[in-house]
């Protein structure tokens, strides 16, 4: 009989990382409503004291497998590994973050599992009649949501969004159970292996992690408009820099600065778009950022629909102004 939610608490450097912790808040709410336990799976090398602060985090049982293998994610190695998980701890929903290593473990995790996937999640509840798991996802590029309810196998597997569940909140008092996990693999049986990792230089906050986004589409004039006018508004909240499609297309910014389907997927506290129309595919990337602030010249464009507050102007005027008063309340 399968029983509890588990989270596979990806980690970074041997912490856990900021996804994990919105899983674990998200998976103690619905283990709270099943009555049954948080149970969450810990992965890599030299990872105890994440595995601790899991528990910190809301979980009741933490499966540990700290091994050299599994020191770099790799599909093979923790695909095999967690499949070993779910079959010793025999959950009966699991929650995996829809990170880089999250899309690509899911979806052969479930197949290995031989039980449904609902991906890109970014709301989930227990029905309180049939105890199910309804995971709810946008479709059609955003324009509409869909509710995903496997009824018949398990466990109930879903992929969660960023930024789109409360983190837990850390209390060191809480006390758990650790329990190891014995790793069997044969480094040498792996189909492939990691040669070299190369750490990308980026400078300020990630555009995944920021609060505060200020991206450019089209309408700006040029390269020179996202690097002298929105940048320094940004840097001086704080924030990052984004764009649409359209400017990626152009050549204006690199792809990692892309918002949107097939971009990076946002929400921060404040995203503020300078002269970008708002297709769905865009909105489909930033759609749950908490305040969504438009600037256009055209009346009619299509984001003025889902912004919160619009402004119907001129962003070469409208964002210096911004930056103007911005500068004079935060010296106060």
């Amino acid at each position: 009989m399968t029983q509890g939610v588990m989270v596979f608490a990806e980690t970074t450097g041997g912490t856990l990382a900021s996804i994990a912790k919105e899983l674990l808040g998200a998976g103690r709410k619905l283990a709270d409503a099943l009555g049954e336990p948080l149970l969450a799976a810990v992965l890599g090398h030299g990872v105890q004291e994440a595995a601790q602060e899991a528990v910190y985090h809301g979980a009741d049982t933490v499966y540990v497998a700290d091994a050299p293998v599994l020191e770099t994610y790799q599909t093979a190695s923790y695909t095999a590994v967690m499949a070993q998980i779910v079959a010793q701890a025999q959950p009966s929903i699991l929650l995996i973050g829809m990170s880089d290593n999250g899309r690509d473990l899911a979806p052969r995790l479930a197949f290995r599992l031989g039980t449904g996937l609902a991906s890109d999640c970014v709301d989930l509840a227990i029905n309180p009649e049939t105890k199910l798991l309804e995971a709810t996802r946008p479709v059609s590029g955003g324009n509409a949501m869909a509710t995903v309810v496997i009824e018949k196998t398990r466990p109930q597997m879903a992929t969660v969004r960023a930024k789109t569940m409360e983190p837990a909140v850390r209390d060191p008092s809480r006390q758990g159970t650790l329990v190891p996990v014995e790793v069997t693999l044969d480094p040498a049986t792996l189909p492939a292996r990691v040669i070299e990792r190369v750490k990308a230089k980026a400078e300020g906050v990630r555009l995944e992690d920021a609060e505060i986004v200020i991206a450019g589409g089209r309408g700006l004039k040029g390269p020179e408009d996202f690097y002298a006018l929105l940048e320094p508004c940004a840097k001086l909240l704080g924030g990052a820099v984004g764009a649409s499609r359209a400017a990626v297309d152009e050549g204006w910014v690199p792809t990692q600065m892309q918002i949107g389907l097939t971009g990076k997927i946002i929400s921060p506290k404040l995203y503020i778009a300078c002269a970008i129309s708002g297709a769905a595919q865009h909105m489909a990337g930033c759609g749950y950022a908490k305040t969504i602030v438009a600037i256009n010249r055209d009346p009619d464009a299509p984001i003025f629909q889902r912004a919160h507050l619009g402004v119907v102007g001129d962003y070469k005027k409208v964002i210096p102004a911004f930056h103007k008063k911005c500068e004079e309340l935060l010296k106060k």
